[in-house]
């Protein structure tokens, strides 16, 4: 990507739309084939719950929109649940709940969370849920919530090989609309953390220092940063 040059560094703006999050864009690999396995599954679950666990930026928040947008599902943050009403929402058939591991410890949210899962049951209903954890391992105070949680499949999303990250790097570069030759990812994947999370971040600095800089994205400029002289 070439941009005009300038020797004072430029204001930047975040003019990035927003990421590509549909079916067709979810890239499929051996460490998420087994959740996009039970995500396109739906409804032949064997409960009304499936949990979906990973580290950030894995792919648990596509899947929960993709599954979204094949249910009708209302998607929300789990902290929502300390204000929700679970029988309207419960009365949508479908929930999907993001870091839904931030309900324990809130018991007001732990309560909403166990009638939630009840109402949907009881309706024919289904829950999807997604964290860092699987849902043994958060800190549920209330007993039958967290015997609920422990009885729902749990399925984690892996970090990526090198063929799946690299097709990662292309994509969040394509989100800002940013062409780069095979050469860029080349250089990232050999110096970079294996991390969703550290790809994420490293193509938002490059693209801030590109466009401060008004520089192209070269070799140099991701090697600079790279080696932390960005």
């Amino acid at each position: 990507m070439s941009r005009i040059a300038n020797p004072v560094a430029q204001f930047v703006f975040d003019l990035s739309l927003p990421p590509a999050l549909g079916p067709e864009d979810f890239i499929v690999a051996d460490s998420n084939r087994e959740a996009a396995g039970w995500i396109g599954r739906w409804p032949d679950w064997p409960g009304p719950a499936l949990a979906l666990h990973g580290a950030p930026g894995a792919g648990k928040s596509h899947l929960l929109g993709i599954w979204a947008q094949r249910t009708g599902a209302q998607v929300l943050p789990g902290s929502a649940m300390t204000t929700a009403d679970p029988a309207e929402l419960a009365a949508t058939g479908a929930v999907a709940l993001d870091d839904a591991d931030r309900v324990a410890g809130d018991a007001a949210a732990e309560r909403a969370l166990f009638h939630l899962h009840n109402l949907l049951k009881e309706a024919g209903g289904f829950l999807l849920l997604a964290a860092r954890e699987p849902p043994a391992r958060w800190p549920v105070a209330l007993p039958d919530l967290a015997s609920r949680l422990k009885a729902a499949p749990a399925v984690g999303l892996g970090e990526p090989d090198d063929v799946l990250l690299a097709q990662v790097l292309a994509k969040l570069f394509a989100d800002r609309q940013l062409a780069v030759g095979p050469e860029i990812v080349q250089a990232m994947l050999a110096r970079m953390e294996r991390s969703f999370a550290e790809a994420r971040r490293l193509v938002a600095e490059i693209d801030t220092a590109s466009l401060a800089q008004g520089r192209s994205i070269t070799l140099p400029l991701v090697r600079g940063i790279l080696a932390g002289q960005g």
